[in-house]
């Protein structure tokens, strides 16, 4: 495998060279590829797979995809680690990964609130407890096979949007710190995925044609809803519009999220005709608000728990505001206030809800993210 280069990619800095780092390899073909190529950059290599649930977040049977933390996941880590001739390694991060992704992603939906429980998992496990591990034991970082860029410049590390529009991760990534940047290698982030794949099979790489997994990794069929119901019980309460008449009624406020619109059931159609959506969710008096969706934009909202991938910047700016995962970035002026992040959007967003995460752009330049508290029209 070694003989094997491709044109273009960017190397870590002088200073890594011959640096040990750890691959993180999930058992998709993403991480696969980019463990084989660090190894080509002539890297010392070791492969790891995180045990984030000692295997209950195996996926239903005939579901084609499989999450983090499946069994087959830790089966096919193995066999390309194998194939790579890598030392593997288990890392049992289960009981940190219930704690500080799945027990927070309950917690907010029991507060009303929509939380993103992969930008969690980039936070506090695979790039804080698996980093202070590495770094514990003698390696010098941790290479995985996210799709974006990190450009090196005066000294510091710029995180940059992946070139494959389909598949840039830089949103789930802007929770990283720049002293976690400095540690981090993404060679992926210069490829566009069919070429991932390609090169994956012509490595002979087993994983080459393993589907993505898009659902969440914990919650088996994508049924967040009934997770949820078993984690908090069913809570009945009513379906209102704006005027507060009751429209319907609920088992729980949690399964449901702002902008949504299929699964309302409501006993009474609109006067007008036109679908309504979920404007609200009141945790405290257990209420679920309906309304037509041109009162679901929003013009402004207020961050807080910010996290910086630079400098904290200070004072007004303008910038590109992505709020969620697949969505657009929308032209804003941001204001930052010690932890406190202000935002102006030049166009209205739609859908938006306490909890997600708005991550900050200068152009295709990650400047950091805050999570969402409050929005307004």
């Amino acid at each position: 495998m070694g003989e094997w280069r491709r044109e273009g990619i960017r190397e870590p800095p002088a200073g890594w060279l011959m640096a040990r780092l750890i691959a993180a390899l999930s058992g998709g073909v993403d991480s696969a590829v980019a463990a084989a190529r660090a190894l080509d950059a002539g890297h010392e290599v070791t492969a790891i797979h995180l045990d984030l649930s000692h295997g209950v977040f195996a996926p239903e049977a005939g579901s084609g995809a499989e999450g983090c933390g499946a069994p087959g996941d830790i089966d096919d880590a193995a066999r390309v680690a194998d194939q790579l001739g890598l030392p593997y390694e288990i890392w049992d991060l289960a009981a940190a990964f219930e704690r500080e992704v799945v027990a927070g992603f309950v917690g907010e939906y029991a507060a009303g609130r929509t939380p993103n429980p992969c930008l969690r998992c980039n936070e506090r496990i695979k790039f804080a407890a698996l980093l202070a591990r590495a770094v514990a034991t003698g390696f010098d970082g941790v290479v995985t096979g996210h799709y974006a860029q990190l450009v090196r410049r005066d000294g510091g590390v710029e995180l940059h949007r992946g070139v494959d529009p389909t598949k840039d991760q830089s949103y789930v990534l802007g929770v990283l710190t720049q002293d976690q940047l400095r540690r981090t290698y993404f060679p992926l982030g210069e490829s566009v995925k069919t070429e991932v794949r390609r090169e994956a099979r012509e490595r002979g790489l087993r994983v080459a044609a393993k589907p993505d997994s898009y659902d969440i990794c914990f919650i088996p069929g994508g049924d967040t809803a009934g997770y949820l119901r078993e984690r908090l019980g069913a809570r009945p309460g009513d379906i209102r519009d704006e005027g507060g008449t009751v429209l319907g009624h609920h088992d729980g406020y949690y399964a449901y999220t702002i902008g949504q619109r299929k699964g309302l059931r409501l006993g009474r159609p609109a006067a007008d005709g036109r679908p309504r959506y979920v404007l609200g969710l009141d945790a405290a008096t257990n209420t679920v608000v309906v309304g037509p969706r041109e009162h679901l934009a929003i013009r402004s909202l207020t961050g807080s728990q910010p996290r910086w991938c630079e400098e904290t910047p200070t004072g007004e700016f303008r910038a590109a505001v992505q709020l969620r995962a697949h969505a657009a970035a929308v032209r804003a002026v941001v204001r930052v206030t010690g932890d406190v992040i202000d935002v102006g959007l030049d166009e209205p967003a739609y859908g938006i809800a306490p909890g997600q995460t708005a991550v900050i752009y200068d152009k295709t330049r990650v400047i950091g993210s805050a999570v969402i508290d409050t929005t307004g029209n």
